[in-house]
């Protein structure tokens, strides 16, 4: 008769940061990335963004596995529905240590807070945010799906403005009925209603969207 037990033991992960954090950073950036992808490659994404200005952290999903046959490509995962809720746990101790050594002090500088999730990320990112109860300027939710697990206005004290629902109009992941019950979501538990921004792709982070939200950005009070 099998009989699964379980264990708690210490471990050990990355994450990838760009640009230097100084006297000129203006934003923050935590940026989620999505099934399949490495954070030291999600966060090129990010390379056109004024680096004076932006500070990326682009943290590590734990679950690393090969793409093809050849065992060439490398991808990583954040979460299945294996375990989900010791996955969900296990992230957030990961987080909860990434931002004890990285975030926590450079918030204390008033700096903007962005956060970003992509697809697979955008979970994983809300999910840790209300866990924490991490209040934030500003959050992109680009490609991906809200977890239905929230209550309504959950955000409401977390987020300073207006969430930004990213997707592409040839996603096949993304369909208008799809789309529709993401931003009825949205008004659900934000107390600010979604902007939603468009562009011609598929499944793939924008990077000109990102480009273009920095410098509504500049406009807006913190």
């Amino acid at each position: 008769m099998n009989e699964e037990k379980s264990l708690s033991y210490r471990t050990t992960n990355t994450y990838q940061t760009r640009n230097e954090f100084t006297q000129k950073t203006e934003n923050i950036w935590v940026v989620f990335h999505g099934l399949g992808h490495l954070s030291r490659y999600f966060i090129e994404h990010f390379e056109k963004l004024n680096p004076e200005e932006n500070y990326i952290i682009a943290p590590q999903a734990p679950s690393l596995y090969y793409q093809d046959k050849r065992y060439t490509y490398i991808g990583a995962c954040w979460l299945t529905r294996e375990n989900r809720k010791l996955g969900i746990t296990n992230n957030h101790a990961y987080l909860d240590a990434l931002y004890e050594e990285e975030l926590k002090p450079k918030l204390k500088t008033g700096n903007r807070l962005i956060i970003m999730g992509f697809s697979q990320g955008v979970s994983v990112a809300m999910r840790w945010l209300k866990h924490r109860n991490i209040c934030f300027d500003h959050i992109i939710l680009h490609s991906g799906s809200i977890p239905r697990e929230f209550a309504e206005n959950a955000f409401s004290n977390l987020c300073k403005h207006n969430p930004f629902l990213v997707y592409g109009k040839k996603d096949p992941l993304i369909t208008k009925e799809r789309l529709r019950d993401e931003v009825d979501y949205a008004n659900h538990i934000f107390s600010n209603g979604p902007e939603i921004i468009h562009f011609e792709g598929a499944h793939e982070v924008h990077e000109p969207t990102l480009i273009d939200i920095t410098q509504k950005l500049k406009n807006i009070k913190r």
